[in-house]
């Protein structure tokens, strides 16, 4: 899934090329060349499919040329996950009826590569036999806010860290994620998810009819010329949900492996800040123009066209790129997509 704008990420990321197309931890790679790689340890390249935006095929047939266009899967406008995960199981229903299917963001971050193929192998030995939704939790460290949250029962493991699910949370306040910390049974939400295409078709049908029905009408057009078209059209129709609150949340066979395999889906610029090397003050910055001054916690991000002075700041993100400027709190990053609606709203679209 390589659709989203990463709007908590502005003004980094922005709606010409967001964040999986950045390389935002300076690599070499950006995290959807990193992200296709790590997937080609479970299945060969022509078996990846790609779900993105029209306006970014010129961007990844740039950063991964070896992928076939068929395997592209162009959204005319934003329609959220559950729609994007029914348009890659037709096409995919047509190479394999019975095929084990991973989902998974274009934009983590996973340093433990090892573990982490384990984690998916057992997954998916699981769906190929049972009759089961998997999703990826991660073991908090934290009581994290950003994250969506999974309580499992811890009395009925299927073995590989297997368990069943009892209750989905979205973002939690502070108060309630320390709760969900000190309970044991919490998981953060990965949005990494594992199913057979039966068992995820049987509960498109059973949870969002109204959007299976759109894309299993014609399935005649699929790899041909007329499928942009077709889409087109059932875009037009179809509703804007996401798979966790479609299916996820209301299905009974829901199971999530509890896992670490040193996990972030870099949402906003505090998870950046953790993953990225920083100075004896413990600040971070990218630009060598850049003289700071009493100056601790902070992230620094300016474009190599400029030269900023930082001085006396303490637990803050600071960052310029192309015209916009951004200084806030750290303990306020949640808001940065808010304000960029506002943006949006009173400067307009180029901004963004």
């Amino acid at each position: 899934m390589a659709g989203g704008v990463g709007s908590r990420f502005w003004p980094l990321s922005r709606t010409n090329r967001p964040k999986q197309f950045l390389d935002i931890l300076n690599t070499g790679k950006t995290l959807i060349q990193q992200t296709f790689e790590r997937f080609e340890f479970f299945c060969p390249a022509e078996n990846i499919f790609i779900v993105s935006s029209e306006i970014y095929k010129d961007i990844i047939k740039e950063q991964l040329p070896n992928v076939s266009n068929n395997n592209i899967l162009l959204e005319p406008i934003r329609r959220n996950t559950a729609p994007c995960v029914a348009y890659a199981n037709e096409k995919i229903r047509l190479i394999n009826p019975d095929a084990n299917i991973i989902v998974a963001p274009s934009d983590h971050v996973i340093l433990n590569e090892d573990r982490f193929q384990t984690v998916i192998n057992n997954g998916l030995s699981f769906t190929q036999n049972n009759n089961a939704l998997v999703t990826i939790g991660i073991k908090p460290t934290n009581p994290n806010t950003g994250y969506g949250y999974i309580q499992y029962e811890d009395s009925e493991s299927k073995g590989n860290n297997i368990f069943k699910v009892k209750t989905f949370t979205e973002k939690p306040n502070l108060e309630l994620a320390e709760i969900f910390l000190k309970s044991g049974d919490f998981l953060w939400n990965s949005g990494i998810f594992i199913w057979n295409l039966n068992s995820i078709s049987e509960s498109f049908q059973k949870f969002l009819p109204d959007v299976y029905n759109l894309f299993i009408k014609d399935r005649s057009f699929y790899f041909k010329e007329s499928e942009k078209e077709n889409i087109s059209k059932i875009y037009a129709s179809c509703k804007n949900i996401s798979i966790d609150y479609g299916i996820m949340e209301k299905a009974d066979n829901v199971f999530v492996i509890a896992a670490d395999f040193g996990w972030s889906d870099l949402g906003t610029w505090g998870s950046l800040f953790e993953q990225i090397d920083k100075n004896e003050y413990n600040n971070s910055c990218n630009n060598s123009k850049t003289l700071i001054y009493d100056t601790t916690n902070s992230i620094i991000s300016i474009d190599n066209n400029n030269i900023a002075v930082i001085q006396g700041l303490d637990n803050f993100i600071v960052a310029l790129e192309n015209n916009c400027l951004l200084i806030c709190n750290k303990s306020a990053e949640q808001k940065v997509r808010d304000v960029v609606n506002d943006i949006k709203n009173k400067f307009g679209e180029q901004y963004i």
